[in-house]
C-alpha cells in the first residue's frame, strides 16, 4: 500500500509540474497578445492623431470608430499632408480585417502613399506604385483606398480609387452627388493594375466626403441604403464646420449595426476663384 501511495504522489506531482509549465506558456503567449495589441493601437493612435493640412479655402476633419466586434483597433484610416509640388494628398483606407495584422499594414500602407508621393503626386501613380510596393511586399492582405489631390494653385481636385466605397460630393447650390467615377482594383492583389482618375474645379463652396464601408454598410443594412443617407446629410449640411458635418458622417454607422470599423474624411471648401480675398475661413 505505501508502494501504491508513493506512485500516486508522484504521479501527482508530475501532474502538478506540467499544469505549471503549460500555465505559464499560456500567461506567456497572452503577455506576448498584449503586448502585440498594444503595438497596433498605439501605432492607430498615432497615424489618426495626425494633424490634418489647413489652407485658406478648404479645412479637413476626419472621424474614426472600432468596429463593436472584436479588437478596438482595426485597418481603417484617413490621413492628409503637403506634398513636394505644394499641393495636398488626402487619403482614407480600409484594410482588410479588424485585429492586429490590418493595424499593423494599415501603418504599412499609409507610409507607402506618403513615401510615393514625394516622387509623384497624380492619384492615379501614386495608388499604382502603392499596390506594386504591396504586391511585392506578399501580404496576404487587400486594402481599399482612396487617394486625392488638391491644388490650392488651380483649385482643381483629382481622385482615384481602389476598389473603395464612392465619395459623397455637394456644393451650396443645391448640387450633391455620389461619386461614382471608374476605380481600380484594391490595393495589393495583382501587380501593375491601372487606376482611373477624374478631375473636377471647386469653384462652389461645398464639400467632398470620403468614408469606409463600416459607415454605410451592416449586416441587415445595404449599402445603398447607407449612402443615400449619407448624401441626404453631406446635401443638407455641407456649408457646416468640417468637424460637425464629419460628426454627424460618423453617426450613420450607428443605424447600420456595423461589424467593421468606420472612418470619415471630410474636404470643406469655400469659392476658390474669389482669390481677391483676405482668405481665412471657407464661407
Amino acid at each position: 500500500m505505501a508502494h501504491r501511495r508513493t506512485d500516486s504522489a508522484s504521479a501527482t506531482r508530475e501532474l502538478l509540474q506540467k499544469l505549471g509549465d503549460l500555465t505559464g506558456r499560456i500567461l506567456d503567449q497572452i503577455k506576448f497578445q498584449q503586448a502585440r495589441v498594444e503595438l497596433a493601437a498605439a501605432l492607430q493612435r498615432q497615424v489618426l492623431a495626425a494633424e490634418l493640412p489647413v489652407l485658406p479655402y478648404l479645412r479637413a476633419a476626419g472621424r474614426y470608430t472600432p468596429a463593436r466586434v472584436g479588437l478596438d483597433i482595426g485597418g481603417d484610416w484617413y490621413d492628409g499632408f503637403v506634398m513636394p509640388d505644394g499641393s495636398v494628398g488626402f487619403a482614407i483606407g480600409d484594410v482588410q480585417g479588424h485585429d492586429v495584422e490590418a493595424a499593423a499594414l494599415m501603418g504599412q500602407v499609409r507610409t507607402c502613399l506618403r513615401a510615393v508621393a514625394t516622387a509623384t503626386t497624380d492619384p492615379a501613380e501614386v495608388l499604382g506604385r502603392t499596390n506594386d510596393l504591396l504586391v511585392s511586399m506578399a501580404t496576404e492582405l487587400f486594402v481599399t483606398c482612396s487617394f486625392l489631390r488638391f491644388d490650392p494653385a488651380t483649385g482643381e481636385l483629382c481622385d482615384a480609387r481602389a476598389g473603395h466605397v464612392p465619395a459623397v460630393w455637394a456644393t451650396t447650390d443645391g448640387r450633391c452627388e455620389v461619386v461614382l467615377n471608374d476605380g481600380g482594383l484594391p490595393l495589393g492583389i495583382h501587380a501593375g493594375e491601372h487606376y482611373p482618375s477624374s478631375r473636377r474645379k471647386l469653384t462652389e463652396a461645398g464639400a467632398f466626403v470620403l468614408l469606409t464601408d463600416g459607415v454605410v454598410e451592416g449586416p441587415e443594412y445595404p449599402i445603398e441604403d447607407g449612402m443615400k443617407k449619407v448624401a441626404e446629410l453631406v446635401g443638407e449640411a455641407c456649408c457646416t464646420d468640417p468637424d460637425e458635418l464629419a460628426a454627424e458622417v460618423i453617426k450613420v454607422a450607428d443605424l447600420t449595426g456595423h461589424n467593421d470599423d468606420a472612418a470619415v474624411l471630410v474636404l470643406r471648401y469655400g469659392k476658390l476663384g474669389e482669390r481677391s480675398g483676405s482668405g481665412g475661413d471657407p464661407g
